[in-house]
């Protein structure tokens, strides 16, 4: 089993949360993982990337080469777009449909949609706005990583756990808010 992720998005999306969820899980799991990471400028609202590649064998590279990425998670369109060339023929975009209008030439929002669903395997999840009816707006990156779960070859529930241990030292409440946006996502993307 091998299994590729390109994670991206803008700084302060909590691109890199999500990663290391993913990577926990699959740690606890028995998997092997290599990661990198790339956030110049991320706290000035640039772009956050990270390449996550599973498997149950060695890894022996941390970069997934262009057109072999299993999966696509944006926390922005526009930013999934941009990664587009990684992802193989098979794989999935899951990417939040709110947009970070972050450069002057940012395109409609309807052509970003249209030029995402024209792969044949895309879930176009309002992350954002799961996130804000739970009350719970700095959550969007979970409500993502649920609608990505159903992809994913982890079970939820380890992907909770690994919420849990990532987030435990910021208390129960927020543990809690975060596995609530996680399974509000999850149900979005997959309905159950």
């Amino acid at each position: 089993m091998k299994y590729d992720v390109i994670l991206a998005g803008v700084g302060g999306q909590g691109v890199l949360s999500i990663a290391a969820i993913i990577a926990r899980a699959a740690a606890e799991a028995g998997l092997s993982i290599k990661q990198s990471e790339v956030h110049g400028m991320a706290q000035r609202g640039g772009a956050v990337e990270s390449h996550l590649r599973l498997a149950d064998h060695p890894i022996h590279s941390d970069l997934i080469p262009t057109g072999h990425a299993d999966m696509l998670l944006a926390m922005e369109p526009m930013e999934a777009l941009r990664y587009v060339p990684f992802l193989a023929p098979s794989g999935a975009i899951v990417a939040d449909r709110t947009q970070v209008v972050n450069i002057p030439n940012y395109p409609d929002a309807t052509e970003v949609y249209d030029a995402l669903e024209r792969f044949p395997c895309v879930r176009l999840v309002d992350a954002s706005q799961i996130a804000r009816s739970l009350h719970a707006a700095r959550a969007s990156n979970m409500a993502l990583l649920g609608a990505a779960s159903a992809f994913l070859p982890l079970p939820p529930a380890d992907l909770e756990a690994a919420i849990g241990a990532i987030f435990g030292r910021k208390g129960e409440a927020v543990v809690e808010k975060n596995i609530a946006a996680f399974r509000a996502g999850r149900e979005a993307a997959c309905g159950d």
